[in-house]
């Protein structure tokens, strides 16, 4: 017979809060389950000393391991992996071979520091991208009652872990690119750089433009991951249950979107006049910064087109119940036939 402490924890522990990062007000249309508060047990505590962290030893393995991470884990995986090897290939093994020099020692910092930010913007606009279709989907359907495809409600249940994702790769490019000056190959050039100025004889190596070009993208940088920081805070249940839905949706919707166009100026204000220098296209490969830019740029000129009047009014009536009978009537015709 099992005790009443078991019996408390398997209820405890079969309870599961469900609350998801969603950047539309569509998801408040489409039926998906709103967080429901863990109940406060006090007259076990009381009576049983009961603690909550004690999880049988027989739900233990009927419960899944991070099953909302496991998309998002492997799309990152993916991701850095393909613009590892793609970096590796130009700032390594292009020297290497074309002018027999070794520079290995910018796998650490260098390629590292490169990777990163390409899978953190990349997945930022993977959590918003999701929703654009979404809205394709129903203005196509013309009705918000239709399912959306499997894949796009799991990718949809699974943008939280996608934008945690994301401000983690976010926080390590910052922390990488504070380490630039303490790397010990960075002060041998910069001794190489001095001593080339004198050998020049020039008295002041200050270039106008590439200063703008630099306080810009890292204040921009800065803006960016402190908007990311606020969405990941927001994202904490204890916080997102202290919120309006209004609140929620404000801040996860209007300021992520805000957070990914300064996160593209901040990679297009990088490249500067770069994108017309042929130098960069090491064996006519684009450098990294122009892969990276590609997809949040697409993300946000479909948010721009489907923000335009004519459509956002379709979009907010659909979602406030409204149908468009034409379309549902040809979708009811096609399916007979």
């Amino acid at each position: 017979m099992e005790s009443r402490k078991d019996i408390a924890n398997q209820e405890l522990w079969k309870m599961k809060p469900m609350r998801n990062l969603e950047d539309d007000q569509l998801t408040k249309h489409s039926g998906e389950t709103s967080m429901l508060k863990r109940p406060v047990l006090s007259h076990l505590h009381q009576t049983t000393h009961f603690d909550e962290f004690d999880c049988p030893s027989e739900l233990q393995y009927q419960q899944e391991l991070f099953p909302k991470w496991r998309l998002p884990l492997k799309i990152a995986a993916i991701v850095a992996s393909l613009t590892f090897l793609y970096t590796l290939l130009r700032e390594t093994i292009h020297p290497l071979v074309t002018a027999h020099q070794q520079y290995f020692y910018r796998i650490p910092i260098l390629v590292i520091n490169k990777v990163l930010p390409v899978v953190s913007i990349t997945l930022l606009a993977l959590v918003y991208l999701p929703g654009v279709i979404a809205s394709v989907v129903q203005l196509h359907n013309g009705t918000k009652y239709k399912k959306f495809p499997h894949w796009l409600d799991r990718w949809m249940l699974t943008r939280k872990q996608f934008g945690l994702l994301s401000f983690f790769f976010a926080v390590l490019h910052a922390i990488y690119s504070l380490s630039y000056p303490m790397r010990r190959s960075y002060r041998y050039k910069l001794l190489n750089w001095a001593y080339q100025q004198v050998q020049q004889n020039k008295e002041d190596a200050w270039i106008e433009h590439d200063v703008w070009r630099m306080e810009m993208y890292v204040s921009l940088g800065i803006v960016g991951l402190a908007i990311l920081a606020l969405l990941a805070v927001t994202s904490i249940p204890s916080v997102s249950d202290s919120l309006t839905w209004r609140e929620f949706h404000y801040i996860q919707s209007k300021l992520g979107m805000v957070s990914l166009l300064l996160g593209t100026i901040h990679a297009l204000i990088f490249a500067w006049n770069k994108w017309v220098d042929i130098r960069q296209f090491v064996w006519y490969t684009p450098p990294t910064f122009m892969i990276a830019v590609v997809l949040p740029i697409i993300v946000l000129i479909c948010k721009a087109i489907l923000f335009l009047p004519c459509l956002r009014k379709k979009i907010l009536k659909i979602r406030h119940g409204w149908e468009d009978v034409t379309k549902i009537n040809k979708t009811e015709m096609s399916s007979q036939l």
